[in-house]
């Protein structure tokens, strides 16, 4: 049976509910916590150390802390830009991919700083396939491609081997998206060949061996393509870590494989702050307040409200509150907060109704939660060694080790 691990992809430092949740998680029983570099722009990395200086050091001596580095973004890209990183991937504007042996050891020393450590259990190389992905954007052909991924990852790997013999890390592998994919997919990395790499990069170092010990990838009760790639991994005495296990995609529609509660709250927030906005002066904010209500069942999933909040709705209100005096901005601030607490958790309601229903076929035996259904579909896989959920809250954290206690009670 797979265990949990504590996924700190949204998780900051400055949030205490984040950093009780990390806390609990290790109290409940959860050993591994993975996190990366780029994770809120490094505020992940520096929450895990503040929530261990609140643990025991009985508590804490058994974790360990996977890491991943690749992603140029944020105060690294601002970096970059200043100081220019080698062999990096313009993906976008505001994301930039890097596996060169200069950035990796660059990142080891930052990710030291922050964790608070003098070593990092586990280095992951984090979805080094952008350059397969920047490949077929420039049109080279997929022999060539595939030719400078591998070298790519050799030299990355000297590198990871290098740090290995410096202490600095104690073992790596590589978490990567297309793990998942199928073979025939243009964006699927091979990955029966990287044990080879890795012993090569060993042998011309003088290690005795490699240290390539983990894949990650998502897997979950839509895309199991994965599992192919776990399978292999198990054989070859590697560990596999799942990412992804209630965020699932299917006919490129993404799905929460959740079940939310109706708030009980939501109408009578909503109608207090309708009340509040009925007038001339508020009228365009009364306005998005009701255009919201209408819209509320039509999201496909939680994360592209997420999206849809901080991109449009967020701004809108800014910009709304701006000429409005302190006083009457502070009072409409106070109401449209709680209506946008009650409206996330409305949205994911009607995307959990949704859910059951635009996926009723592959849910037909599941009668517990989709969320129990979904890690015990994991958990229960004899190819998967941990399975990585994020918990931002305490309550959240509760749930999950629920879940796996009823698992291990009924075996």
């Amino acid at each position: 049976m797979a265990d949990f691990g504590f996924g700190t992809y949204r998780i900051s430092e400055h949030n205490p509910q984040h950093i009780e949740a990390l806390r609990e998680a290790v109290i409940g029983g959860i050993k591994l916590i993975d996190t990366s570099t780029n994770y809120m722009d490094g505020e992940a990395q520096r929450a895990i150390a503040k929530a261990m200086k609140l643990l025991s050091d009985e508590d804490v001596k058994d974790i360990e802390i996977v890491s991943k580095v690749g992603y140029i973004q944020g105060s690294t890209l601002e970096r970059h830009k200043q100081s220019s990183f080698e062999e990096v991937v313009e993906y976008s504007e505001s994301c930039y991919h890097s596996i060169s042996q200069s950035f990796i050891k660059d990142q080891i020393s930052v990710s030291l700083q922050r964790l608070e450590v003098d070593s990092i259990d586990c280095l992951l190389l984090h979805n080094p396939e952008y350059y397969i992905l920047d490949g077929i954007n420039r049109g080279v052909e997929k022999d060539d491609r595939l030719d400078g991924m591998y070298q790519r990852l050799f030299d990355a790997f000297l590198a990871l081997e290098e740090e290995i013999r410096a202490g600095r890390i104690k073992s790596y592998g590589i978490s990567s998206n297309s793990f998942a994919k199928h073979p025939n997919d243009e964006e699927y990395l091979p990955y029966e060949d990287l044990l080879t790499l890795a012993a090569d990069a060993a042998k011309e170092l003088r290690n005795k061996r490699h240290s390539f010990t983990t894949i990650e990838l998502p897997v979950n009760m839509l895309e199991t393509e994965g599992l192919r790639c776990a399978a292999w991994a198990k054989e070859n005495g590697l560990r596999v870590l799942v990412n992804r296990p209630l965020n699932a995609q299917k006919d490129k529609l993404m799905y929460r494989l959740a079940d939310y509660e109706e708030p009980r709250e939501y109408y009578y927030h909503l109608n207090e702050l309708l009340e509040l906005t009925d007038n001339e002066p508020l009228r365009p904010m009364f306005n998005l307040i009701s255009q919201l209500d209408q819209s509320k069942h039509k999201f496909g999933w939680v994360g592209e409200y997420d999206i849809f909040l901080y991109s449009q709705v967020v701004p809108h209100i800014r910009k709304f509150l701006q000429p409005l005096d302190d006083e009457n901005k502070a009072t409409l601030v106070e109401f449209i907060d709680l209506f946008l607490q009650e409206y996330g958790k409305m949205v994911a309601y009607e995307c959990s109704r949704n859910t059951r229903v635009q996926l009723k076929e592959e849910l037909k035996d599941c009668h517990a939660s989709l969320q129990n259904c979904a890690l015990k579909f994991l958990l229960n896989n004899e190819n998967i060694d941990y399975v990585l959920v994020g918990a931002r809250k305490p309550i959240y954290v509760a749930d999950i080790l629920s879940i796996g206690d009823e698992l291990l009670k009924n075996r």
